[in-house]
């Protein structure tokens, strides 16, 4: 890994290294505002100490960064557009990543120190749609073409409908026990159990489901939140050190073969279908040296982008083989190439079949551009579990006992639990980033009204003005730092 940052300037390392930390910081505070709601229905209900729970949901964490991959994290990267990513420069790229950080840090930290269950997610998306609106407007940019606009709506419907879900579902769960066993112990609170019953912890099987919840609700917020330090670690590295980072350098001859084979069935998949796609791409219009000095993604240069691709790529079998330059073009031309395969797919006039081949082809396309070392998601898999063991007190006690105007049951606990780890491993599996704070909220204010309880009116307005300032002020504040970070700069 050090020798991957030799012979860098000493303002560019000193810049990096305090890029990554504040990646780094701001796992870490996410470890501890984000995952108290994965720890608070099991402390609350006393199904586990809190030191221990707080740890073992580090642990969970942990692993769930270790295993999550990285399809969650270029979701997020790809927020903003392409142009901006095959176009970013050392200055630019650190005045990009210190405005959106500094944007999501100072919120995260301010509504934790309230203890606002406030999303991470929410935080971090604001703040790269701010980076991405705010050069837009100094670049003269059109506000559309400022940040991948069809990205950001399948991110905010993600993050819209999770909650909504979290909500029903949980109370159809715990309407589902209470009808299942009426009279268990279960749907008593912990202050019941220990008036009625004498007994400190909850009934044995319920103890053990709450546990278990607990830390799949960990892993899950590991994998997916996770994802988005990962995301934002190959941002500052492509951005400050793009020679290293654009490309995979680790690739195979074979991942590298497979990248040139994707380029040559794109190309015969445009032929065929050149009835349907010819006015779009302009073929046979094109030529190869069409490609203009300033590179930028056009679908009608796709044709000698294809060529100019299969030309660098050419007798390649090691990246290291290529002139850090060269890698750089590489790499503009594949995300271009995928840039217009997506919208390709999303033109009318294709079967199922066809676009299913273009799905394919583009995660060929993709397979060395869309990585992340080892060394990365180790150290955000340790800041998010490290984070997780401290400050998860002020959020526990929101969630267990200021949403509802009763104390949460077991089986309410339970149901929120189960809800959201179902939630958030499904929008794992398809990549879309959701809110740990959200999802599990939610579902705990489903089990209250489904449960009769009734909702304490001052913190869930609280939540909800969270949930709906967190957007427009994250963006206003990363979209200003950038600002001036630009003009300090320019």
């Amino acid at each position: 890994m050090i020798d991957l940052f030799s012979g860098l300037d000493a303002w560019v390392l000193v810049s990096l290294l305090l890029a990554l930390t504040f990646v780094l910081a701001f796992e870490f505070i996410n470890g501890f505002h984000d995952t108290a709601n994965a720890v608070a229905t099991v402390i609350y209900t006393k199904a586990m100490p809190p030191h221990l729970a707080v740890f073992f949901s580090g642990v969970f964490n942990f692993l769930g960064v270790l295993l999550g991959g990285v399809g969650v994290a270029y979701a997020i990267v790809h927020l903003l557009p392409v142009e901006l990513l095959i176009n970013v420069n050392t200055g630019h790229g650190l005045a990009m990543v210190f405005s959106l950080l500094a944007a999501a840090i100072a919120w995260n930290l301010g509504t934790w120190y309230f203890g606002i269950p406030a999303s991470s997610s929410h935080t971090l998306i604001g703040s790269i749609l701010g980076v991405g609106l705010a050069n837009a407007l100094l670049n003269d940019i059109p506000l559309g073409d400022g940040v991948n606009w069809q990205k950001a709506i399948d991110i905010g419907m993600s993050l819209v409908l999770s909650p909504m879900a979290g909500f029903a579902v949980a109370a159809l769960v715990l309407i589902g026990l209470k009808w299942w066993r009426p009279l268990s112990k279960m749907h008593k609170t912990p202050e019941q159990r220990r008036k009625l019953d004498d007994k400190k912890h909850p009934p044995f099987w319920n103890r053990l489901v709450l546990v278990i919840s607990a830390m799949a609700v960990s892993f899950v917020h590991g994998s997916n939140d996770g994802q988005k330090g990962i995301g934002l670690i190959m941002l500052v590295l492509i951005g400050i050190v793009p020679a290293q980072f654009v490309l995979d350098l680790n690739s195979t001859t074979y991942q590298i073969e497979r990248t040139r084979d994707a380029t040559l069935h794109l190309s015969q998949f445009y032929q065929r279908n050149s009835e349907t796609l010819g006015e779009f791409l302009a073929l046979g219009k094109a030529k190869a040296g069409d490609l203009p000095e300033q590179f930028s993604c056009n679908p009608q240069q796709t044709e000698p982008t294809i060529t100019a691709l299969q030309q660098s790529l050419n007798g390649v079998a090691d990246y290291h083989s290529l002139t850090a330059e060269k890698r750089v073009e590489v790499r503009r031309y594949l995300l271009c190439l995928d840039d217009t395969a997506k919208k390709v797919s999303k033109l009318p006039g294709l079967e199922a079949r066809e676009k299913a081949d273009l799905d394919k082809l583009r995660r060929d396309l993709t397979a060395t551009t869309e990585y992340a070392p080892f060394w990365v998601i180790l150290a955000v898999a340790l800041a998010l579990g490290l984070g997780t063991m401290v400050g998860w007190k002020r959020v526990v006690l929101t969630i267990g006992e200021k949403i509802g105007k009763q104390g949460m049951t077991y089986a309410q606990g339970m149901s929120a639990q189960i809800t959201a780890a179902c939630a958030i491993g499904a929008a794992n599996i398809f990549s879309l980033p959701v809110s740990t704070t959200h999802v599990l909220s939610s579902g705990v204010a489903g089990t209250m009204v489904a449960n009769k309880s009734g909702l304490q009116g001052g913190t869930v307005r609280t939540i909800l003005l969270a949930w709906v300032l967190t957007l427009p002020a994250t963006i206003a504040l990363s979209a200003g730092l950038f600002w001036l970070a630009s003009k300090a700069i320019g």
